[in-house]
């Protein structure tokens, strides 16, 4: 896809790269919707135990590209439908069932802020900078859009961070909780170090605990309690939960497969 890629490292991480750095990896429409198409077809990979979403050039994301307003967001028809496509972005990386993982340099700045919300971690390294500017430029955030934010940095830490539209450093973000790891060194290389902790788990059990605590945040326990049932049924009827059991008696690592 244009301006976005995807790499494999090692122990079944997929790199995911917004890679427009001549504009500071700024989104425009079809970056939204690429995102979109992409994190559903990984889905289906089963090669794949977790994701890093990085930025190309230093940067994760400057946001949305404002410059394409003018065609694309005109008026409130088009801002529904750019919103749209936004949110479909953000709720596929939302729901993904592995760990994802923002790995943040530089600019995080409105939609690229937004893009790390919605990733289970941040990992951030000196260079990070956070701000949503929607005061600026006369945007309301969606309720889901705002829920993410204060889910993390709680109400009152939101509303300074969109009532001011400043700028956060990376000892801030990490202060108030935007950022769950300030590195020392590459925020790239502490994301895949971070994703290899988790790499020897079992999929299943991490898939039904993302489900479980995402329902928790979005107050969708009742909603989503069969899925989570779902998933609990299939993890007890699993090849994983047996190896689990047999390698706990043996005193070895298991090997789980997700199956």
């Amino acid at each position: 896809m244009q301006n976005l890629s995807v790499t494999s490292a090692s122990n079944g991480t997929a790199v995911v790269t917004i890679d427009r750095p001549e504009r500071r990896n700024a989104c425009n429409q079809a970056m939204w919707r690429g995102l979109a198409e992409l994190f559903t077809r990984l889905r289906q990979d089963r090669t794949v135990h977790a994701v890093v979403l990085t930025g190309a050039g230093g940067h994760f994301c400057a946001g949305a590209d404002i410059s394409e307003f003018a065609d694309v967001r005109d008026d409130s028809a088009a801002a529904l439908e750019y919103s749209r496509s936004v949110a479909d972005a953000e709720q596929a990386i939302f729901h993904f069932p592995k760990p994802v993982i923002a790995a943040v340099s530089g600019y995080a700045m409105g939609g690229g802020c937004g893009l790390s919300l919605v990733c289970d971690f941040r990992v951030a390294d000196k260079s990070a900078r956070f701000a949503i500017p929607a005061a600026k430029l006369g945007i309301v955030y969606s309720l889901d859009e705002c829920r993410a934010l204060a889910t993390v940095v709680g109400v009152t830490h939101a509303k300074r961070i969109l009532f001011t539209a400043e700028q956060v450093d990376a000892e801030e973000v990490a202060r108030i909780g935007l950022v769950d790891i300030l590195a020392e060194q590459d925020a790239l290389d502490a994301a895949l170090e971070f994703a290899g902790r988790m790499s020897g788990n079992a999929p299943l059990s991490i898939e039904g605990a993302k489900v479980t605590l995402n329902a928790v945040a979005t107050g969708e326990m009742a909603a989503r309690r069969e899925e989570v049932a779902l998933i609990s049924r299939r993890a007890a009827d699993s090849a994983d939960y047996r190896e689990g059991r047999q390698a706990f008696l043996e005193k070895r690592k298991p090997r789980f497969t997700g199956s």
